[in-house]
């Protein structure tokens, strides 16, 4: 596919957007709006209204089946962010992330939406170990119910590809902020320009099955091998190195702290909740 271009970017009818009261929901609300003549926005919590003729607003709770039906409807394609996005306790990664991302394959099955981009995330990994490098093909490793969900939904995509032929992009995001927030960010940074990029390549770029591919920056060191996802064409243009002198001027981690030993940091020792 050659290179899209950034002055005449590709289009489609209507696209929708979920989780878009969300951090990265709000970014990409506003960096998507060229791609689509109708840009259709949900979330289930209060969301700014419509940006005029060009913008819907449909508040939805994906753990509900109908509303979620009908929030699919007329769409040509979906970029799914929605959901809980930390590490909470089961009962409620249950409701929005596992029933909603079936919801949604279920609604993009009986409406014909052919193509989603879901953002599942790096915690799916969680347990390796930051001195190893894998690829799209290492087995997973979740490091809590957030990212045991983001497993579920990259299975329940890949089954909906091979059973109806809805293509589907995973991206398993890094740490997409305006600038990483400590040591292991700097291998995990996303910027939003990079993001935007990978969410443009994952629309439009054809036949890509069910494609897994890390959100991740071009960093000095990094632990994601993307070349499973070459076809996508996605060349990151963004660094952390440009904040490697503000972040080594914090304090060091201690060795033993999960952000020094683990890919998913901190996830790793979350919970158990409720005990």
């Amino acid at each position: 596919m050659s290179e899209i271009s950034r002055a005449n970017p590709p289009r489609m009818a209507r696209l929708l957007l979920t989780g878009a009261a969300g951090g990265l929901g709000k970014v990409l609300r506003e960096r998507l709006r060229p791609y689509a003549d109708v840009l259709r926005v949900s979330d289930i919590a209060a969301l700014a209204p419509a940006e005029g003729k060009h913008e819907e607003v449909v508040p939805c709770d994906l753990a509900d089946k109908a509303a979620v039906d009908a929030l699919v409807a007329g769409c040509d394609a979906i970029v799914h962010l929605g959901g809980v996005s930390v590490e909470r306790p089961f009962e409620e990664i249950l409701e929005a992330n596992i029933k909603g991302i079936f919801h949604l394959y279920e609604g993009a099955r009986r409406h014909g939406v052919k193509r989603v981009v879901f953002a599942s995330s790096n915690h799916v990994i969680g347990f390796y170990k930051q001195s190893e490098a894998i690829d799209a093909h290492a087995a997973r490793r979740p490091d809590g119910y957030y990212g045991l969900s983001k497993s579920f939904g990259e299975d329940v995509a890949q089954f909906y590809f091979d059973r109806y032929g809805i293509e589907t992009v995973s991206i398993r995001i890094g740490s997409s902020f305006p600038e990483p927030a400590n040591r292991r960010m700097m291998s995990t940074w996303l910027s939003y320009r990079d993001l935007t990029t990978l969410v443009e390549k994952s629309l439009f770029t054809p036949s890509v099955g069910h494609t897994v591919v890390y959100g991740v920056s071009a960093n000095r060191d990094v632990w994601w091998d993307n070349s499973a996802a070459a076809h996508l064409g996605f060349e990151p243009q963004d660094s952390s190195e440009v904040f490697r002198a503000k972040i080594e001027a914090q304090p060091p981690v201690a060795p033993t702290d999960p952000n020094a030993i683990y890919q998913g940091g901190a996830f790793t020792a979350q919970g158990p909740f409720g005990d």
